[in-house]
């Protein structure tokens, strides 16, 4: 069992500042998903945590001690890193154990322990084999038997399935959530650049930009009620659309105008001084639909379709110059480029995010367009 603790940890290289007084508790027995774009700090924040990188300055705790100076083999953690980094002329069951041995562990202890991981990954068959043996998928679960052995309180993964392809990449997450399910009392912390590795697998997501975090939550409460403009727009794909927009009545029930000319009212609280400020209105391409009747919130001729089968992606023109409005719609509806398409959500699925880019807290109401 190993809780977490870091307070105002911050990270420099000379002049240059990486992390900007990361403040975050982790539980123990969760799993914890780092995001945020390229250049963000999470692998550097996850190698502070594993004691391989030094801490400028704060504190980092794990199960209630300071670890600041303790050396990465001490602090009880294993790391599994993009590449596997195994030894090739050793073979699977060797590579696990390898560990086990320089750490001077009985026979029977080493043998216990790598049968067990090998089990819980399903590499019992395969502990004879080298690594030039076997698959992409295969070789990085042995990286992450190698961790398991280790029997340690905290597992980190930095970017673990990034070297493999599409197929295996989904294989080896389904892996991994059966490695947590396997081990619930066990923290694992997960640092990724892609946002379907962190909705399935967490549960809890950090993101970060720039070295600060932006949000911490589960993966439904960053996509349903994303913090700021850039939370919302990291997560989900395709990116949340952002229009501007007008507030024309604050309140309980906030009524705006945005770029296409529509007043839309939305169960959104806002101040009485917002009156007339100019505002970022956003709405999810999943929630967009094709309107059936007269109340609807966009309109526009349809410039692109992209047709994915299961769902089409639509670009909808609605008068900005930038960009169009993109709606993620069923495969077989019919739509044509040129069409003159409406379209429409629940007012409950409708963001407004104000001058800096904070959200304004929504309810759940029926939809209501005015």
């Amino acid at each position: 069992m190993a809780d977490l603790t870091l307070r105002q940890i911050r990270k420099a290289y000379g002049n240059l500042n990486i992390l900007h007084g990361i403040d975050l508790d982790i539980k123990s027995g969760e799993f914890i998903v780092f995001v945020g774009p390229s250049g963000c700090g999470k692998s550097t924040l996850l190698r502070t945590i594993a004691g391989l990188e030094e801490i400028t300055s704060g504190t980092l705790q794990i199960a209630g001690e300071t670890v600041n100076d303790v050396p990465p083999s001490k602090r009880g953690i294993a790391m599994v890193f993009q590449s596997y980094a195994l030894y090739p002329h050793m073979t699977v069951y060797d590579n696990m154990a390898f560990s086990m041995k320089i750490a001077r562990e009985s026979k029977a202890e080493i043998d216990k322990r790598v049968r067990q991981a090998a089990e819980i990954l399903q590499l019992t068959k395969f502990l004879d084999r080298l690594p030039k043996a076997m698959s992409g998928g295969q070789r990085q679960r042995v990286a992450i038997g190698r961790a398991i052995v280790r029997n340690p309180k905290v597992f980190l993964f930095d970017e673990p399935l990034s070297n493999l392809d599409a197929a295996l990449r989904v294989a080896t997450r389904i892996e991994i959530a059966k490695l947590k399910e396997s081990m619930p009392n066990t923290t694992m912390i997960y640092v990724t650049h892609d946002q379907v590795e962190a909705m399935t697998l967490a549960d809890r997501i950090v993101v970060l930009k720039e070295g600060v975090i932006e949000q911490v939550g589960t993966p439904m409460e960053l996509y349903r009620h994303p913090g700021n403009l850039f939370v919302a727009q990291f997560i989900g794909s395709p990116a949340m659309n952002i229009v501007p927009a007008t507030i024309d009545r604050p309140g309980r029930e906030t009524v705006i105008t945005h770029v296409g000319g529509r007043k839309v009212s939305l169960p959104v609280t806002t101040p009485a001084e917002a009156a007339g400020a100019t505002i970022s209105f956003g709405v999810r391409p999943e929630d967009l639909r094709v309107a059936t009747g007269a109340d609807f919130l966009f309109e526009g001729p349809v410039d692109y379709v992209e047709q994915l089968g299961e769902v089409q992606l639509v670009y909808v023109g609605i008068g900005r110059a930038d960009e169009p409005l993109v709606a993620k719609l069923p495969g077989n509806a019919e739509v044509k480029r040129g069409t003159v398409l409406r379209l429409t959500a629940d007012a409950g699925d409708l963001h407004i995010f104000d001058a800096e880019g904070h959200s304004f807290a929504r309810e759940r109401l029926a939809a209501q367009a005015a």
